[in-house]
């Protein structure tokens, strides 16, 4: 089986977590996603139950027309105190536990939130409900946090790790992983796959346009 692990398209906020719509240009990127993907057996769409997230599945999934799951196990990872803040206010606030999390000594929690272990205890089961569902392809649109968490979980690499993959998860990127049934492995494909988006560098975190 395959799961392709998906970050939700760019949303319509600064603001850390707020449950708000897609940008157009995150709309956008749902939509060169779905056209990529039509072309492909997707049996079905899952997403996390945040509106960015399930916006993004069902533009998908007009291309697709595939059963849509939604599980709240694939929320992003709740940020406690910094949910609602910006940027400046975070690290203004927050640049101590910044400082701490960048030695990554120890899986922290954000402040009044969760850490990975906290993501994985509860993603990990809505991973497992997918490969027992007898698909063959499957989308999964979630969020940074959850397939950052996942990827160290899968990869047998400690949580505190999870920093190291901080800047390089693209909106409506693809994150890849086949599930051996013979032994019950997950296996990471690729990473951050956006090819569909690069004819339109705009749709890029900074920078990425200038490495094709």
């Amino acid at each position: 089986m395959r799961i392709y692990l998906i970050r939700h398209g760019r949303q319509n906020s600064p603001l850390c977590n707020v449950n708000v719509p897609l940008s157009d240009a995150g709309k956008r990127q749902a939509e060169l996603l779905g056209e990529r993907l039509k072309k492909e057996s997707i049996d079905a769409v899952w997403s996390s139950d945040l509106i960015r997230a399930c916006e993004t599945a069902d533009i998908i999934n007009d291309k697709i027309q595939a059963p849509r799951i939604i599980r709240e196990g694939l929320r992003e990872i709740s940020f406690g105190e910094l949910e609602g803040l910006s940027d400046d206010v975070i690290m203004e606030r927050y640049a101590d536990f910044f400082a701490a999390r960048a030695t990554m000594k120890e899986d922290l929690p954000y402040p009044g939130g969760e850490n990975a272990a906290d993501v994985i205890r509860r993603a990990v089961p809505v991973m497992d409900e997918i490969a027992k569902s007898g698909a063959e392809t499957v989308a999964v649109v979630t969020h940074g946090g959850v397939i950052r968490s996942l990827v160290t979980h899968y990869l047998h690499m400690d949580g505190a790790y999870v920093p190291l993959l901080a800047k390089h998860l693209e909106n409506c990127g693809i994150t890849e992983f086949y599930y051996r049934e013979s032994d019950g492995e997950m296996l990471l494909n690729r990473f951050n796959d956006f090819a569909h988006l690069m004819d339109e560098p705009e749709l890029l975190r900074g920078g990425w346009g200038e490495k094709k």
